[in-house]
C-alpha cells in the first residue's frame, strides 16, 4: 500500500480550537437528519441514543477499537483548493497516442446539460422503465448510432470499455459454437496492446487458449471458435479482411471486429463485410478521455446472437394504452436471472457516458459526423505527405488516422526529444517506429508543430498550406469505401441547432425521475448524495484531458490522488493493498477471485476451484465466480435470512480439498449484521479456503467496522454506492478491490502502464486505472466528511432504515430482523400475502409509487414479492416520512380492494401509474376518480411528476422485439 498523502503547505488543517472550527462542515450538508430529526427517529424507536442503536445493531465483536486515521474534514472549498493543488500537477500535453483513445471536442451545449446536470447523472437503472423514458430513449438512439456505423443487426446499451467488450465478444463465440472441442480464440497482434491482455485474462481460468498471430498465416486447423481483428488496426493500417473471414467461417469460427466508429462514417462497415461482431469505444463521440474513463464500449452482433449478448439491451414495447414505450429487453438472458448459467457477469452500462456519445451524434447528424471524419483523415494525408517530404518512410497505407512512420532507431530519439520539448506526446510502437494518431482536436498549428518535430526540432522548408494545395488524401479502393447510408432516422436530422439540442435533452430530462425529483430507496443502491462539491473536478482539463498512457511524468496529480485515495480506502475497509483498476462492480468480484485463485495456485493448489454462494447473494456473484474458473456450490440461508452455519460448514468440510472461496454479502443482502460472520470466517480459513465480502452494502460498516479485521479476505467496494459517485441511469461505476497482506502481490497490471503487485494477475479493464476521472468524486468526499462525518454517514443511515421500518411494519411485515429486533441499513418489506387477498402484489405498488412521485424501492430481491428499501443518510426525516406516507396510503388502497369497496382488477394501485393523457382524456371509465389517480397526497399538488407513458407491456416487447429507435409515427398513436 502506498503512503498516504499530506495536505499541501498552503491549505494547513491542524487541529484547531473549538471555537474556530469552520461553522460549514460538510457533513451538515450530506447527512439529512439534524439533531432534532435525529432525536425524534430515536424516539420513535424507542432507543436512548445514536450509540445505543449502533451498540443493538452492530455485533460487538467486530465493532472499530478506535477511530479511523483520516484526514482532518474539509470544507467544500478547502478541499476543492487541496485537490486543485494535484490538477496542476498533471501535465495535459497534446497527445498523438491513439491506441482506441483520441481528443475530443465535447459540445458545451452537451456538457453542460447533460455531464453536469443532476437530471441525468443522479438517475437510477431503468429497470421501472416508466419513469425512465427519457434515458431509454437515448440508449436506443446509442443502440441505433453503433447498429447503423457497424452495419450489425442489434447492439447493447453500452459496454465498460472497448477492452472488456473483446472479453464479452470472446464468451460470445464460446457460447455459440457449433464446435463443442473448441478451446482456442485467435488475435491479431495488430490489435491494442491493452485488448490483447484483458482477453488474456479472461481466457486464462476458462482454459480457453489464446493464439496471437498474423491473420494471414493463421491455421484454423487449430479447434478455434473465434477471432479477433481490428481495422484500423493499432499502427492504423487498413486490410480488406474478406478472405480471413472466409476462412474462419469455412472452419466454424465467428470473427469479431475492433473498430472505430468515426471511420466508419467513410469506411465500408463490419456488418457488410461479414464479421459476426463488432466492438470497440464510443468515446471519441465527446467524451473526455479522463486517463482512461469512463467511456462507453459497445458491442453490436447479429440478430441470431441476441440471447448470448452480454449487458442490458433497450427495446421497444407499448403501453396499456397502446403507445410506443421503452424498457429493458430480454431480461431472463441477465446474470441476474441466470445466475451460475450465465456467460457473462455484466450488470450495469456506462450509460450517462452513452447518452453523451450519443448526444454527438444527434448534434452533428450523419453530414456533420462525416465531415469530422473526413477533416481527421485529411490531417493524416497532409502529414504523411509532409514526412516523405522530409525523406521519412510512411506505414503501409491505406489508413485513417493513424500514421505509422519507419524513422530508424537514431533519428526516432531525436523526433521524441523535439516532441518532448513542444510538450508533445508520441507513441513509440518500437525503438525505430513512432505511431501518430490524430483526432478532430488537431489544428492546422498543431500539425505545423509536428512537422517542425518530425524535421529534428525545426520548421521544415514547407509550409501545411503549401502541403495543402498540393491535394486532397487519396481516395480509398472500393473494398474500403463506405456506400450505405446511416443515421437516417429523423432524430439525427431535427437537432443541429444548440436551441433544438437543448429542448430535446430537456423533453428527455423531463420524463424521468431522478434524485433531483425525489428519494430513490432502492435496497443495496445506496442512491445517496452526489453533492456539486464533488462533481466539479470531473470536468477539469487537467483530469479530463489525459490519455489513459501519457508517461508518469505528467500525470503526478493523479499518482497523487490514487495513492491518497488508495491509502484512505485501505484504512476504511482494514486491507493492506488496494487496485483502483476495476471499473464495475462486478469486475470488482471477478479481480478478486482471480486473485484468490492465483494466490492458491502459486502455493501449488490450483486444484481449489469450488466456490460456496449463499442462495441470497447478488446474482453477479455466482456469474462471477464462474467466469473465474470455480464451481458454483449454494448455502442454505435460515428462516432468519442469515446464513445456514450448519450447512456451510457441512459443504466446506465436503469440499475442503478444493474449497477455494466463498462469497459472501455483509451485511446480507436481507439487511441484517450477521453474528456468526467471525465464525463464518473461520470455517472458510479452516478448510483452506479464502472469503471473498461483496462491499455492496458498507454504507452500513464505514466507521463502525472493517471486513479487513473480521475475517475476509478480499472485498471490492461500490464506489458508486458508499462513496458517491452517481450511478448515472445505470452506469458509471467503480469497484476497486482491497485485499490482505497475503494476497497484495496478485494485484491486477496493465501492459502499457504498470500497477499492481510483484505477481499479478492480467488487467481486467482496458485502462491501468479503470476509470480515473470519476475517482475524484470519492476523493472529494473522503476528504469533506473526515472519520468524524463518515461514521456519522453509517450511523444515521442505521438509524433512517430502523425508523422508517418500524413506521411501516404496521401496515407491512417486516421480513428480518437482526438479533435485537433492529434492521442494518435497509430492510424488506413482505407484500406476498396482500396477493391472496387482493390481487396486489410487489410490482402494483411500485407502480403506484411513481404516481405518488416516487422511485420504487428495490422489487422481488432478494426475495421474491418483497420491497428492499434503503433510506440512506442523506434524506431528511421530512423525505423519509414522505415515502412511508404514501406507502401507509397505499396500504390502505390495498385495505379497499380487500374489503370490497374496490374492485380487484379495476383500483388505482393495479391500473397504476396514471399519465397525464389518460387522466386528461375526455373517457374516463375507472371505478375511482380522476382526482384519486393522479392527486394521491397533497405534495402532488405542489409539484407533480407525471409518468410519460402507462404500464408497459414487457412480454409484447420480447416477443415483437425492435431495439432500434422506431419510425416516429410509432409514437403518434
Amino acid at each position: 500500500m502506498a503512503t498516504q498523502s499530506t495536505a499541501p503547505a498552503t491549505v494547513s488543517h491542524a487541529r484547531v480550537p473549538k471555537e474556530l472550527e469552520h461553522p460549514d462542515a460538510f457533513v451538515r450538508r450530506h447527512v439529512g437528519p439534524g439533531a432534532e430529526d435525529v432525536a425524534a427517529m430515536l424516539k420513535a424507536l424507542g432507543v436512548a441514543s445514536l450509540d445505543a442503536l449502533i451498540d443493538a445493531t452492530v455485533p460487538k465483536g467486530i465493532r472499530l477499537k478506535k477511530p479511523l486515521a483520516l484526514e482532518p474534514a474539509r470544507t467544500e472549498h478547502e478541499a476543492l483548493a487541496w485537490i486543485r493543488t494535484l490538477a496542476v500537477k498533471n501535465k495535459v500535453w497534446k497527445s498523438y497516442l491513439g491506441m482506441g483513445y483520441a481528443g475530443t471536442l465535447i459540445p458545451p451545449v452537451i456538457q453542460r446539460n447533460i455531464v453536469e446536470n443532476p437530471g441525468w447523472y443522479t438517475q437510477y437503472t431503468p429497470y421501472q422503465a416508466e419513469i425512465s423514458q427519457g434515458r431509454l430513449e437515448a440508449m436506443l438512439n446509442f443502440q441505433t448510432m453503433v447498429c447503423d456505423l457497424t452495419g450489425m443487426e442489434i447492439t447493447n446499451a453500452s459496454m465498460l470499455d472497448e477492452g472488456t467488450a473483446a472479453a464479452e465478444a470472446m464468451h460470445l463465440c464460446f457460447a455459440v459454437s457449433q464446435n463443442p472441442k473448441a478451446k482456442t480464440f485467435f488475435i491479431a497482434s495488430n490489435c491494442h496492446p491493452q485488448t490483447i491482455a484483458v482477453v488474456k485474462t479472461r481466457a486464462k481460468p476458462l482454459g480457453i487458449s489464446i493464439v496471437v498471430g498474423d491473420p494471414a498465416t493463421y491455421d484454423f486447423k487449430k479447434a478455434t471458435a473465434g477471432a479477433l481483428i481490428q481495422i484500423p488496426a493499432t499502427d492504423g493500417a487498413i486490410t480488406d479482411p474478406k478472405t480471413f473471414i472466409e476462412r474462419a467461417h469455412a472452419a466454424g469460427a465467428l470473427v469479431v471486429v475492433a473498430t472505430d466508429l468515426l471511420a466508419l462514417t467513410l469506411l465500408t462497415p463490419p456488418g457488410e463485410f461479414g464479421a459476426d461482431v463488432a466492438i470497440g469505444n464510443s468515446q471519441r463521440f465527446g467524451v473526455p478521455m479522463g486517463f482512461g474513463g469512463p467511456h462507453a464500449g459497445f458491442l453490436a452482433t447479429k440478430d441470431a446472437f441476441k440471447r448470448h449478448m452480454p449487458g442490458r439491451l433497450v427495446g421497444v414495447s407499448k403501453d396499456v394504452h397502446g403507445h410506443a414505450a421503452m424498457r429493458l429487453a430480454l431480461g431472463t438472458r441477465e446474470q441476474h436471472i441466470r445466475r451460475e448459467r450465465a456467460t457473462s457477469n455484466i450488470c450495469t452500462a456506462q450509460v450517462l457516458l452513452a447518452v453523451m456519445a450519443s448526444m454527438y451524434a444527434v448534434y452533428h447528424g450523419p453530414d456533420g459526423l462525416k465531415r469530422i471524419a473526413a477533416r481527421v483523415r485529411a490531417t493524416a494525408a497532409l502529414f504523411e505527405r509532409g514526412l516523405k517530404k522530409l525523406g521519412l518512410t510512411v506505414g503501409p497505407a491505406p489508413h485513417f488516422d493513424t500514421v505509422r512512420v519507419e524513422a530508424g532507431e537514431v533519428r526516432a530519439r531525436t523526433i521524441l526529444k523535439a516532441a518532448n520539448a513542444k510538450k508533445i506526446g508520441l507513441r513509440r510502437l518500437d525503438k525505430g517506429t513512432i505511431c501518430v494518431a490524430f483526432d478532430e482536436t488537431t489544428s492546422h498549428h498543431d500539425l505545423a508543430d509536428l512537422l517542425a518535430v518530425f524535421n529534428g526540432g525545426t520548421a521544415p522548408a514547407f509550409t501545411v498550406e503549401q502541403l495543402s494545395k498540393e491535394g486532397t488524401a487519396s481516395a480509398w479502393s472500393k473494398a474500403f469505401t463506405r456506400t450505405s447510408a446511416y443515421l437516417t432516422h429523423p432524430t439525427f436530422h431535427a437537432h443541429r441547432s444548440e436551441h433544438e439540442l437543448l429542448r430535446y435533452m430537456h423533453r428527455l430530462q423531463a420524463k424521468d425521475l431522478s434524485l433531483t425529483t425525489s428519494m430513490i430507496p432502492l435496497g443495496s443502491c445506496t442512491m445517496k448524495l452526489n453533492a456539486t462539491a464533488e462533481m466539479f473536478p470531473v470536468t477539469w482539463p487537467e483530469f479530463g484531458g489525459l490519455h489513459p498512457f501519457a508517461p508518469k511524468s505528467q500525470t503526478a496529480g493523479y499518482a497523487e490522488l490514487f495513492t491518497t485515495l488508495e491509502a484512505w480506502l485501505a484504512e476504511i475497509t482494514g486491507f493492506a493493498a488496494v487496485s483502483l483498476q476495476p471499473n464495475a462492480g462486478s469486475q470488482g468480484e471477478y479481480a478478486g477471485l482471480l486473485v484468490i485463485r492465483e494466490f492458491h495456485r502459486a502455493r501449488g493448489e490450483g486444484k481449489r476451484n469450488v466456490c460456496l454462494i449463499p442462495q441470497s447473494a447478488h446474482g453477479t456473484n455466482p456469474a462471477s465466480a464462474v467466469m473465474a474458473g470455480m464451481q458454483v456450490i449454494v448455502t442454505a440461508c435460515d428462516a432468519n435470512g442469515n446464513v445456514d452455519v450448519a450447512d456451510l460448514k457441512s459443504k466446506a468440510i465436503e469440499h475442503k480439498d478444493k474449497l477455494a472461496a466463498l462469497m459472501i454479502t455483509y451485511p446480507s443482502t436481507h439487511g441484517v449484521f450477521e453474528e456468526s460472520i467471525r465464525e463464518i470466517c473461520d470455517v472458510i480459513h479452516a478448510n483452506g479456503g479464502q472469503v471473498y465480502m461483496d462491499g455492496a452494502n458498507m454504507n452500513a460498516q464505514v466507521g463502525l467496522c472493517r471486513p479487513g479485521d473480521f475475517g475476509p479476505d478480499v472485498c471490492h467496494l461500490n464506489l458508486h454506492k458508499t462513496f458517491c459517485i452517481p450511478h448515472g441511469g445505470g452506469g458509471p461505476g467503480m469497484g476497486p478491490i482491497g485485499v490482505a497482506k497475503h494476497l497484495a502481490p496478485y494485484l491486477p497490471t496493465h501492459p502499457v502502464i504498470k500497477t499492481g503487485g510483484t505477481k499479478p494477475i492480467g488487467p481486467v479493464s482496458a485502462a491501468p486505472y479503470g476509470s480515473p476521472s470519476i475517482l475524484v468524486i470519492p476523493w472529494v468526499y473522503i476528504a469533506m466528511m473526515g472519520e468524524p462525518g463518515l461514521r456519522r454517514a453509517t450511523e444515521v443511515a442505521i438509524l433512517a432504515a430502523n425508523y422508517m421500518a418500524k413506521r411501516l411494519e404496521p401496515h407491512y411485515p417486516v421480513l428480518y430482523k437482526g438479533k435485537q429486533g433492529f434492521v442494518a441499513h435497509e430492510f424488506i418489506l413482505d407484500l406476498r400475502p396482500l396477493k391472496d387477498v387482493s390481487g396486489i402484489e410487489a410490482t402494483d405498488v411500485a407502480k403506484r409509487l411513481m404516481d405518488y412521485g416516487f422511485h420504487a424501492p428495490t422489487v422481488s430481491f432478494p426475495v421474491a414479492g418483497t420491497l428492499m428499501i434503503e433510506p440512506t443518510e442523506s434524506e431528511s426525516k421530512a423525505e423519509l416520512d414522505r415515502l412511508c406516507d404514501a406507502l401507509i396510503a397505499i396500504r390502505r388502497e390495498i385495505q379497499a380492494v380487500i374489503d370490497g369497496k374496490s374492485p380487484r382488477d379495476d383500483n388505482p394501485v393495479k391500473q397504476a401509474p396514471h399519465t397525464a393523457q389518460a387522466v386528461t382524456a375526455t373517457e374516463w371509465t375507472h371505478s375511482y376518480t380522476r382526482e384519486t389517480a393522479a392527486f394521491p397526497a397533497p405534495w402532488t399538488r405542489i409539484h407533480k411528476y407525471w409518468p410519460s407513458v402507462g404500464r408497459i407491456d414487457d412480454v409484447y416487447g420480447d416477443r415483437n422485439l425492435m431495439c432500434l429507435c422506431p419510425p416516429p409515427e410509432a409514437y403518434s398513436n
